[in-house]
């Protein structure tokens, strides 16, 4: 577990989990610094600003469990980053946490192909003080396409709390989404996920993957999909997303993993329309809870679904309703 967040000086020091032996340097570092992306820690590894038990590694050398890791951490690649006038949707703030609602299209932090325009710049421009949180405060992410909520830190001292509440999996997130088939159903979802072997801009349930669990049920049953509610209780990328189609119930308008339109028979021309321009996974944040960093108190927020997944709602009811009776 992380025994202090990053410092003035930005030192990281931890002990690695016994349970993590066998496992790669980089992989242990990912899973326990998770405000840092993996190819960052690779690169802080190679530049010997790692050293573990006193020792320097290399990022595939595997680890023991039980090492003291040490981890001189600089943030310079974060001084390329802006603020910009960006309207955010706030549900909540206080000095030490934001919650926003993060609307469809909005990548949460700069990548390949979106240095700029995402929800970092917009914290940044809101909150100039973030330029001395990590990742400006972002401690987890939703997919671009993904609306919702998320929290972002607005302290050092607040984003070791939610680092740690993550890594503990205490930090409660749930979702609704739409899918594909008639769920008898709820159930859970423990399958590893790695990258996909052969498409590796996808993730895909793979034998050598990360632990992944996820638990659903089932909110309404429709002709031919099901408005389920999700709960995560690992934090892996596309998780969601990569579950459900493993198990044959893929989220209605994911552009990844959705595979094919399917049509109810003789659906009606409303929903043919709404499913054919539905081009984002129907997948929304609607619910978060965390041990707020100061105050220790539960706090929870709960949001109703956008515009569009309401409207896809109405239109699978419309379209079951509409059946039964002529039937």
């Amino acid at each position: 577990m992380v025994k202090e967040a990053m410092s003035e000086g930005q030192r990281l020091t931890a002990t690695i989990p016994r349970e993590m032996a066998g496992m790669r340097l980089d992989q242990v570092l990912a899973s326990i610094f998770p405000q840092y992306s993996r190819a960052r820690l690779q690169h802080w590894i190679r530049l010997g600003r790692v050293v573990v038990n006193d020792r320097q590694l290399r990022p595939r050398d595997k680890i023991q469990g039980g090492e003291a890791v040490e981890i001189v951490a600089t943030v310079d690649e974060q001084t390329t980053w802006s603020g910009e006038s960006i309207p955010l949707d706030i549900i909540y703030e206080d000095e030490a946490i934001f919650v926003i609602n993060k609307p469809a299209g909005l990548v949460a932090h700069p990548g390949a192909g979106n240095h700029a325009g995402t929800l970092l710049n917009a914290m940044l421009g809101h909150a100039p003080e973030l330029t001395a949180v990590p990742r400006a405060g972002i401690v987890h992410r939703l997919d671009k396409d993904t609306s919702g909520l998320i929290v972002v830190a607005r302290t050092l001292t607040a984003h070791k709390s939610l680092v740690e509440q993550l890594q503990k999996r205490t930090l409660k997130r749930e979702y609704e989404a739409f899918v594909c088939g008639v769920m008898t159903a709820g159930g859970d979802i423990n399958a590893p996920i790695g990258r996909h072997p052969l498409h590796r801009t996808r993730m895909a349930v793979v034998e050598r993957g990360k632990s992944a669990v996820t638990h659903y049920r089932v909110i309404e049953r429709f002709r031919a999909h099901s408005h389920i509610r999700v709960r995560l209780e690992t934090g892996r990328t596309h998780q969601i997303r990569v579950h459900m189609a493993h198990i044959h119930h893929p989220i209605i308008g994911d552009p990844l993993y959705g595979g094919r339109l399917r049509f109810p028979k003789g659906a009606a021309a409303a929903l043919l329309d709404m499913l054919r321009g539905f081009k984002r996974q129907a997948l929304h944040a609607v619910q978060l809870g965390l041990q707020h960093p100061l105050t220790g108190e539960w706090r929870q927020w709960e949001i109703p679904l956008p515009s569009d997944m309401a409207d896809l709602s109405t239109v699978l009811r419309n379209d079951s309703h509409e059946t039964h009776q002529s039937g």
